[in-house]
């Protein structure tokens, strides 16, 4: 074959060189510390003695993250990227990153509670299954991969098998969480929205007891999140298409540059982000899910999962919508306004309806989320400072009521969760129905409460953004709001108790966490300002 020889000379370049990205440790040191930590948890699962496993893992998490929180502290006054521009490291990312890990601490204590389930032991010779001898077991499956009933399970039950990979499970969770509102891109942010999802996917079906509802509720919430995943990335395309990068800082510039007044495509790509964000933030019309994940997943999970992802959503949809797209307020503001509006009502009114505690906690939350939207539309500095106050008081407080929920057992060791069995519940334990009141009257925004304080830091931002409208609306349903959690405390305290009235319990871990819980959301209910102050410095945005 003739032709001319192809010849390559030695000095041309055939590829671009790609520079190394450079890796800021220091401003990573919180993320990292907890990742590493779950990696180890992982090692411990795989190679430590059964026996040791749990008290291993409880000191593995607590230990760190209390060390990333220690890190947390000494990253305050930063304000800067790191990693290319793909995480943010400023005020907001560490106030929300300090409270994730205080309300992860407590969760995991919550989690690791054995002493609150009793697991019955059959005696030998005459006698039946009994609750008074028996041996504390925690609330997760003894064995994930079993079928509910099956003799696998039984066999497990009955050695006292303990499910310690929650543990890493959920450091792994904790670490998505804390990437989540620290993401500077849109490619980072769904990293991490992967991140903390598909563990809690996982401990919401873990149940030990009721595992079928269990299970139902983290099929329902894994279906109902892949949908919101799905919007998420479709919304990326979309603001990829429009700007040419998934920067948040080079979405705003290119909203900037754009002469045209529709802006359409910036438009549909926020509100495909949304979907995804207010799926997770429980916000109407994506809130389906609540009620039934809240209730049929274990009640420690319930309660970590209520507190922290609520906390980690809001920061990045705060992030989308103060870094990426502040330019398009104008757009965003009616439609998040209308949201706002229909999440406290729905919250308020379906809450009302329910004959079960942890349902009509679910609702709550739900009506929650619609006041943290209203400082939301607010679009200033007083809105964001008064999101990083609430998301801290509400995340405290909501942990503490699902703790004591979890108290409460009937006559089988089941949690009592029916209304019904919470009446006279003042006259058999006084000091377990004045705290749960307390929590109660927090999320009504009753005075001396960390709720109060923190609805009308809410409210006087969205009036100060001239929303007036949105706080009358906000008012309106936080009287109707109070209507049910009133009720419950009449029903603990002015109602006869049930012919066969629920054990109640005192597990050391969990009696620990409520405690911490009520006695923050009193502190903070009288001496706000030392919290309020640090949020408002807080609310800074790196760009």
């Amino acid at each position: 074959m003739s032709g001319t020889p192809l010849v390559i000379h030695a000095s041309t370049t055939l590829a671009a060189s790609v520079p190394a990205p450079s890796i800021e440790y220091r401003d990573l040191a919180p993320m990292l510390i907890v990742f590493g930590v779950a990696v180890a948890g992982v090692l411990v699962e795989a190679f430590a003695p059964r026996s040791s496993r749990y008290v291993i893992q409880l000191i593995l998490g607590l230990g760190g993250m209390g060390v990333a929180l220690g890190a947390v502290i000494g990253l305050r006054g930063t304000n800067e990227t790191a990693v290319v521009g793909a995480v943010a490291v400023d005020g907001v990312t560490l106030f929300l990153q300090g409270t994730i890990l205080v309300v992860s601490m407590l969760g995991l204590l919550f989690i690791a509670e054995r002493r609150a389930d009793r697991m019955p032991v059959h005696r030998e010779g005459p006698g039946t299954w009994s609750l008074t001898a028996s041996r504390g077991v925690d609330a997760f499956a003894p064995q994930a991969a079993s079928m509910p009933g099956s003799s696998d399970e039984i066999a497990a039950t009955k050695a006292g098998v303990a499910t310690t990979e929650v543990f890493p499970l959920t450091l792994f969770a904790v670490a998505g969480l804390m990437l989540f509102p620290a993401s500077n891109d849109l490619l980072t942010m769904f990293v991490a929205l992967e991140v903390l999802s598909l563990p809690l996917y996982l401990l919401c079906g873990l149940a030990r007891r009721r595992r079928l509802l269990s299970q139902e509720a983290a099929l329902k919430y894994f279906l109902l999140g892949a949908f919101s995943s799905a919007f998420f990335l479709y919304g990326m395309a979309l603001l990829y298409g429009y700007a040419g990068t998934v920067h948040m800082a080079g979405i705003a510039d290119a909203v900037a540059r754009d002469t045209s007044k529709s802006h359409t495509l910036a438009i549909l790509g926020v509100a495909m982000l949304a979907v995804g964000l207010l799926f997770k933030i429980g916000a109407v019309p994506f809130q389906s899910w609540v009620p039934d994940v809240y209730q049929g997943a274990p009640t420690a999970v319930t309660a970590f999962m209520a507190a922290a992802t609520k906390i980690a959503a809001v920061g990045a949809l705060l992030r989308v919508l103060y870094v990426a797209v502040p330019n398009l307020r104008n757009d965003w503001r009616p439609v998040l306004a209308a949201i706002a509006i229909a999440t406290m009502v729905v919250g308020a009114i379906l809450a009302i309806t329910q004959t079960d505690m942890k349902r009509m906690l679910a609702y709550s939350s739900v009506a929650h989320a619609g006041f943290i939207l209203v400082a939301l539309v607010a679009a200033n500095n007083s809105g964001v400072s008064s999101v990083l106050f609430y998301l801290a008081a509400y995340g405290l407080g909501t942990l503490g009521a699902f703790a004591i929920v979890s108290l409460v057992r009937d006559e089988n060791g089941d949690e009592a969760t029916a209304l019904s069995h919470w009446a006279g519940m003042g006259r058999r334990s006084p000091w377990l129905a004045c705290i749960f009141s307390l929590f109660l009257l927090s999320f009504a925004g009753i005075p001396l409460t960390s709720g109060f304080i923190a609805k009308f830091a809410v409210f006087e931002a969205a009036s100060s953004g001239r929303m007036t409208p949105l706080v009358i609306v906000g008012v309106i349903t936080s009287a109707i709001a109070a209507f049910f959690y009133i009720r419950v405390i009449v029903l603990m305290f002015f109602t006869d108790p049930p012919t066969t009235p629920p054990t109640l319990v005192s597990p050391t871990l969990t009696t620990t966490v409520v405690a911490l819980t009520a006695a923050t959301t009193l502190a903070l209910g009288i001496f706000p300002q030392p919290l309020l102050d640090l949020a408002k410095n807080a609310a800074t945005f790196a760009r």
